[in-house]
């Protein structure tokens, strides 16, 4: 598959993967070795950070922590700010994974709803202005909203991650529309982040024109995990290729496959 750039990144795999929700840290091994993703992203409220690697101190034998079942030397963190409903709750929180050594990359989530966990898009401008200003490289999680991708992307966002649908869901692609509007508008990357639920869903957000699709319960919620990991990997590169192809126009009525022009008795 051809690749992608972020900032000052490129990925050969357009699937990013998560870490939650997995029933066991094996599972979650296997799946991401199955996606054949390259970036994976952690909660920084869900890592054992107080006594970071390299800081001085080392960890008794039960605090383990997530990372412990990364290869950092084989995958790139995106730490995220899951869990955060302020603009200054998600700066703390970039702030201290990248204080704690994990990147100065952030996947910015600023929730305004419990229920629905849409993004409070306000907040969500707010937040990536400062940490901009600070030096992260910001790949916000927003709504499928073409004017706030755009607000999103001048206020210095390296990417910008609409949802299809609400995260973990598993709706798929609710409005394929704004997905190819944002598409035709955006400078940055592209990159589909929640609803996704199976493989077509994976393949449609490419086919739409997204650099990449970021998921995690469709891979750790199904009944095998590590099937569908590798089923999402083969999802996500044939939509790309299908994009790259380009599609035959839809029409009302149907075209003969074979030309009719020249036949015998016509």
């Amino acid at each position: 598959m051809d690749s992608f750039t972020i900032s000052d990144k490129t990925f050969t795999s357009r699937l990013i993967v998560g870490t939650g929700k997995y029933s066991s840290p094996s599972v979650m091994v296997k799946a991401h070795q199955a996606s054949g993703a390259e970036m994976i992203t952690v909660a920084v409220r869900r890592v054992n950070i107080s006594l970071p690697r390299g800081a001085g101190g080392t960890r008794g034998p039960k605090e383990e922590s997530l990372l412990d079942y990364i290869d950092t030397s084989k995958y790139f963190l995106l730490p995220n700010t899951a869990g955060c409903y302020s603009a200054d709750e998600a700066v703390r929180t970039a702030r201290l994974g990248r204080e704690a050594g994990l990147s100065n990359w952030v996947k910015l989530e600023v929730i305004g709803d419990e229920r629905t966990l849409f993004p409070d898009n306000e907040e969500l401008l707010a937040a990536t202005r400062t940490l901009v200003r600070e030096g992260f490289v910001v790949l916000p999680y927003t709504t499928d909203d073409p004017v706030v991708c755009r607000k999103l992307e001048d206020a210095g966002a390296a990417a910008v991650m609409p949802l299809g649908a609400p995260i973990g869901s598993g709706l798929g692609i609710q409005n394929a529309n704004n997905i190819r509007i944002i598409r035709e508008f955006a400078r940055v990357p592209l990159i589909v982040d929640a609803g996704v639920g199976t493989a077509s869903d994976a393949a449609l957000a490419m086919e739409l024109g997204a650099d990449a699709v970021l998921m995690n319960t469709a891979i750790a919620g199904a009944q095998d995990p590590i099937a569908m990991a590798e089923a999402m990997k083969l999802a996500v590169s044939a939509g790309r290729l299908a994009y790259l192809a380009g599609r035959i126009p839809r029409k009302m009525y149907a075209t003969a496959s074979s030309p009719v022009e020249g036949l015998v008795g016509r």
